[in-house]
């Protein structure tokens, strides 16, 4: 097995999710087709609820922004006193949804809908989050050696907890310290990983970041977070010079604590 070691000053290990904690089939064949499937049923039982109605203002606000782009979805204004025909703004916010999924948006309005219906589907143990199986045994075996361990992921903080307190494992949420999501910044800028380490209350190169993808990689790079590629069943291939670079791993079991010899 190949054994990398994590650096003496390294006190933190930041995780990516999609690719890196947990398999993108999942994401991508449970979590957003989910959402399609659901998003017209989900908005006719929650409508003339004031989350609901918050949600569906924020996608409206989103939609007239994006009204110059091609193929753009409009989402009709509600007219006093709760008239318009609920149905027809039902059906745009449909068609909106999904056109935005189709172009892998993350606008925040999306998210912040995606993360109320996930939120439900787990309440209602429709769906559990999947983990690779090497990553609670050494998330707790990190916790032990006395690291931190944090989560940075596009997908919302509260998607993010939803996925550690609703997983086949089950609630985990306890084997994580914090959350970030791209509020705090974009993941492939390397001011992000500053804003974290600072949020922190610790020094970049104290910050282990564990991803597959090497745009965040190259970032977090940039701001001196040291960095392994996670390689798993499933990713984007690497090119042989993305091999070559960095530090790699395929497991978390992989990655050797000195601190813990």
């Amino acid at each position: 097995m190949v054994v990398l070691s994590v650096p003496a000053e390294v006190t933190v290990i930041l995780l990516d999710i999609e690719g890196t904690t947990t398999p993108i089939a999942f994401v991508k064949d449970i979590l957003f087709p989910y959402i399609k499937e659901n998003v017209k049923e989900y908005l006719q039982t929650h409508w003339e609820e004031e989350e609901c109605q918050q949600d569906v203002s924020l996608l409206r606000k989103q939609a007239e922004e994006d009204s110059h782009l091609d193929g753009a979805v409009p989402i009709p204004a509600a007219s006093g006193h709760g008239g318009g025909d609920p149905q027809q703004m039902i059906q745009a916010v449909v068609d909106n949804v999904c056109w935005q999924m189709s172009l892998d948006r993350k606008t925040t309005a999306l998210k912040q809908l995606q993360g109320h219906m996930w939120r439900a589907a787990f309440a209602a143990g429709r769906m559990k989050a999947e983990f690779f199986e090497d990553v609670v045994p050494a998330v707790r075996k990190w916790r032990e050696a006395g690291m931190k361990v944090y989560i940075y992921s596009s997908g919302s903080v509260e998607a993010q907890k939803l996925l550690f307190g609703h997983s086949t494992e089950g609630d985990i949420l306890e084997l994580v310290d914090g959350h970030f999501d791209t509020k705090i910044g974009h993941k492939v800028e390397s001011e992000s990983y500053r804003k974290i380490a600072s949020s922190i209350g610790c020094s970049t190169n104290n910050i282990l970041f564990l991803t597959d993808v090497t745009l965040e990689a190259s970032a977090a790079e940039e701001a001196d977070v040291h960095v392994a590629v996670v390689v798993r069943p499933g990713n984007a291939g690497l090119t042989d010079d993305e091999k070559t670079y960095y530090s790699l791993i395929t497991s978390f079991s992989e990655l050797y604590l000195p601190s813990s010899a």
